[in-house]
């Protein structure tokens, strides 16, 4: 599923294993201290090779834990990719611990160091709601409206392709339901 933004920026929902995509940024669902053993962390250094942990191992070492809603940047070991900006989004507990509002930090901010590092293209996977336990609905949501504001802010950014890529259909299907709304 895809919709262009009016800016032009092109927004696309795909179901697919995002260490596969071929763009400028691929997004890591990191924790805190960039450890990367499972889910989509755990599949990046997998298949990106040990370079990812340790790039990662390092910059915790020099700046400390990655706060929930920031992000570090690694090189991408062996992906296809030339970058992979670490993303820490909430674990969710409820909703009533400002967890929308991590998840958007967390989405912003990967998009705005994208924007600043001039990438064209990046791709997410719906960060929080896999092992952080984020409703998949309510993370589709938050991700669309977040997208969005990002295009209506920076409508010159040079981020001009933003995908949602992910190998489930449930959590495909959320997104696709989502961006069916705003599009």
């Amino acid at each position: 599923m895809e919709h262009r933004s009016r800016s032009g920026q092109i927004i696309q929902v795909r179901q697919g294993d995002i260490t596969l995509e071929t763009c400028d940024a691929i997004v890591n669902a990191a924790n805190s201290q960039l450890s990367h053993g499972g889910g989509v962390a755990g599949a990046i250094v997998r298949r990106g090779g040990p370079a990812i942990q340790e790039e990662s191992d390092a910059w915790v070492g020099k700046s400390g834990a990655v706060p929930t809603g920031h992000v570090a940047v690694t090189g991408p070991g062996r992906l296809s990719c030339r970058f992979v900006i670490h993303s820490v989004g909430p674990v969710w507990r409820g909703g009533e611990r400002n967890e929308d509002k991590c998840l958007r930090s967390a989405v912003w901010n990967s998009l705005l160091k994208a924007h600043r590092m001039e990438l064209a293209s990046i791709a997410f996977p719906a960060i929080s709601s896999g092992i952080f336990g984020f409703p998949k609905n309510r993370c589709a949501a938050v991700f669309i409206k977040t997208i969005f504001d990002f295009c209506e802010e920076f409508p010159e950014s040079p981020v001009r392709e933003i995908r949602l890529t992910n190998i489930d259909q449930p959590t495909v299907g959320a997104f696709e339901a989502e961006l069916g709304k705003a599009g």
